[in-house]
């Protein structure tokens, strides 16, 4: 930065602002201008309809509101003095009349009355634009009357402070870009900055601020009262359900998910991928599918307890319906984390503590498992995360179970109470952010890193055969169980009426996609439009965040990874608050709904692309740069091609998530904008169990085919596989 072009920026910003003052005064002139034209037009004519009777008066004044909403009126007759009197009116007009009529403008605008001319008083009286109008007799060239009207300013000001606003943007946005194209050394990492730092404080910052500010305003004043309300037993009793079910969903899930990930990647048994292939299925199906299929099974008419065990008072409804459809839904989660850490374990320690005579068991005991420990702490935090945030299961399973993310939802959708849903989905983040910064705070201070050179290709088998069997069998038992709950839901596509007539039908599959088509084709659409961006958005994140330092660079860190500690319903309030009033009035538009895919998902995107980032070599983008090579030509010709896989794996994770959204998402909707799972969710409260499977089974169908090509995109070369050493 050098003085001389510090005083450019400044020159232009000074020439822009003065170029700024005059389009924005100009466009002001004129819009004020042709407001004002077009409602004098509009009163006047009001002002022609006023009865001759007097009978009428009453009548005509209550049908302004219909015309002009909040405008209010006032007659005037004539008296044989040519004095006008007040004969009827709405009461805020009177107040106008006995307060102002004595003023200058009044009497100016009555003088321009008695010569059949509309008059606008010059100023705004109580917020109100207020007219003096003639009643016109016959011959149009003489009055019988006069016509007191004052319309509310609102929506002519809130344009004027919107184009105010935008004026203001403009500046600032030139300025900026300005000052960072001359003063950078690289204007095209400026720009990426500036766009995150934008997109991270317009559509994370400042909704979540919308709805934090809105929980403490009743009434259009400050207030406690919504706090007051979360924190009473009404709702804390809500709260601690949410815990309990976070605590043991995320306990069971991540044992389960431990004892598949010790089968899979610490013993030599057949058919691993087939293990994970099956393992993964309830992280990619829609969320309301397994719980679908537990009531056909498990309901009050349910095809195991009813029709084959003969069971009346049993019921799948509540904590351990929720436990067991979470367990199944999220241990996956926990799979998926924990396979990753056991099979990056350098076994040459525990090939030293085998070689001691220590036994297998005091080797995993000692060993293995506390060099897991990271990796279990972080699944089950993973796991309780998404089980108080999960709002589909709870939705049609809690039955008398209160949760948390439910009540929030029934407080916007039932009681019409945004504030109060925005109060209990903050409270939602308390148990979150707690478990987040213990688990932080534990590992930070265990050390359990193995220090060595050339990492081992080999995995100790610390499995006896009993164990194994042992494994094998649990592990086999909870994929059946699972393929049965899919299999039920293709079942029920074709059953006519599950619980009471299960005769063989194929209605059901013509009346679901015909009534389901608008759902499927918007669903699609919405997530192919947002996987591309938010793949490309993604990457380029984290290579500024990797390979990049500037000022702020952990805030929009922070700010961007904030997505995905908040519940989806509180991410949901907060766009209805933040986008449903200009400057951007966007609720009701695909717009939201993409925005709300992008924000929502981009921080799996951006940890997947930072990880990746950081196995790769900077030397090999400074090789690029110093042949000329600009940040946007490096991101394309080098990183992006590297980190391919990655790549491939936001889009294909940003699509599938998209597909099975719901709590979110089902405050976003619109007639013109719906989505499938909130179909799936309208067909099982209605009892349209057939209809719902179909739905649910073509949605199955979709988001296996895309995971299927991103498998087939994104091969695994077998770089990180061990073998099995007995």
């Amino acid at each position: 930065m050098t003085k001389r072009k510090l005083i450019k920026v400044l020159v232009a910003a000074l020439i822009f602002a003065v170029l700024d003052v005059w389009m924005s005064s100009s466009l002001l002139g004129a819009f004020r201008s042709y407001y004002e034209e077009n409602s004098l037009k509009e009163v006047s004519l009001f002002a022609r309809s006023a009865p001759e009777d007097p009978l009428y008066y009453q009548d005509w004044i209550a049908s302004l509101s219909q015309v002009i909403e909040g405008g209010k009126v006032m007659i005037l007759q004539i008296d044989p003095d040519w004095n006008f009197i007040p004969t009827a009116a709405d009461p805020e007009a009177e107040a106008i009349w006995n307060t102002h009529h004595e003023s200058d403008a009044f009497i100016q605008g009555l003088e321009s009355v008695y010569y059949v001319l509309p008059y606008q008083v010059p100023h705004l009286i109580d917020g109100m634009r207020v007219y003096l109008l003639p009643i016109p007799d016959a011959s149009g060239f003489d009055i019988t009357g006069a016509v007191l009207m004052a319309v509310p300013a609102g929506s002519a000001g809130q344009f004027e402070e919107l184009l105010i606003s935008l004026g203001i943007l403009a500046w600032i946005i030139f300025t900026t870009l300005f000052a960072v194209g001359l003063l950078s050394r690289d204007p095209i990492t400026g720009y990426a900055v500036i766009f995150l730092f934008a997109m991270a404080v317009v559509f994370v910052a400042y909704p979540l601020f919308e709805a934090f500010r809105l929980t403490f305003v009743e009434a259009g004043v400050f207030s406690l009262n919504i706090w007051k309300r979360t924190f009473s037993p009404q709702y804390l009793i809500p709260l601690w359900g949410s815990v309990k079910l976070g605590i043991i969903t995320a306990s069971v899930s991540t044992v389960i998910g431990f004892a598949f990930a010790f089968l899979t990647e610490r013993t030599g048994v057949g058919g691993k991928k087939l293990i994970g292939t099956l393992a993964t299925m309830p992280v990619i199906s829609p969320p309301f599918s397994l719980t679908l299929s537990i009531i056909l099974l498990f309901g009050n008419n349910g095809l195991i307890t009813r029709q084959l065990l003969g069971i009346d008072q049993f019921s799948v409804y509540g904590l351990g319906g929720l436990v067991l459809v979470q367990t199944i839904g999220m241990f996956p989660i926990a799979y998926m984390t924990l396979s990753s850490v056991l099979k990056s374990i350098d076994s040459t320690v525990e090939d030293a503590a085998l070689d001691l005579q220590a036994s297998r068991l005091r080797t995993f005991l000692t060993i293995t498992l506390p060099l897991s420990l990271p990796g279990l702490l972080s699944a089950w935090l993973l796991v309780f995360t998404n089980s108080l945030a999960d709002f589909a299961n709870p939705l049609l399973l809690a039955g008398s179970y209160r949760v948390l993310s439910v009540e929030a939802y029934i407080e916007v959708t039932g009681r019409s109470n945004l504030g109060g849903g925005a109060a209990l989905s903050l409270l939602l983040l308390m148990p979150t952010l707690t478990a987040f910064f213990a688990q932080r705070y534990w590992v930070n201070k265990k050390s359990v890193v193995t220090v060595t050179g050339k990492p081992s290709t080999r995995l100790a088998e610390l499995a006896t055969k009993p164990v194994r069997i042992c494994l094998s069998i649990f592990v086999g038992i909870c994929l059946l169980f699972i393929v049965s709950l899919y299999g039920t839901i293709v079942a029920g596509c074709f059953v006519k009426n599950w619980g009471i007539d299960y005769s063989f039908t194929l209605s059901n599959i013509g009346e679901a996609l015909s009534r389901g088509k608008q759902a499927i084709g918007n669903t699609v659409v919405l997530a192919v439009v947002a996987t591309p961006i938010a793949g490309i958005i993604a990457m380029a994140a984290a290579l500024i965040l990797v390979r990049r330092t500037f000022v702020g660079k952990r805030v929009l860190e922070v700010l961007l990874m904030t997505p995905f500690a908040i519940p989806g319903t509180l991410l949901g309030i907060s766009y209805i608050l933040a986008f449903n009033k200009p400057p951007l009035l966007i609720v009701g538009t695909a717009a939201i709904i993409v925005i709300n895919y992008l924000i929502r998902e981009l921080p799996v995107g951006l940890e997947t692309g930072a990880a990746s980032l950081r196995q790769i070599d900077p030397a090999i983008e400074e090789a690029d740069q110093d042949l000329g090579a600009d940040m946007s030509k490096v991101f394309t010709s080098v990183v992006l091609p590297l980190i391919r896989p990655s790549f491939l794996s936001a889009m294909s994770y940003t699509f599938v998530r998209s597909m099975t959204a719901v709590s979110a998402v089902i405050f976003l909707i619109s007639a013109r904008w719906y989505h499938l799972t909130v179909q799936i969710y309208n067909f099982s409260e209605n009892l349209r169990f057939g209809l719902a499977s179909v739905l649910s089974t073509v949605l199955i169908i979709i988001v296996l085919g895309a995971f299927g090509v991103m498998n087939f995109l994104v091969r695994d070369r077998g770089l990180t596989e061990k073998s099995i050493i007995r």
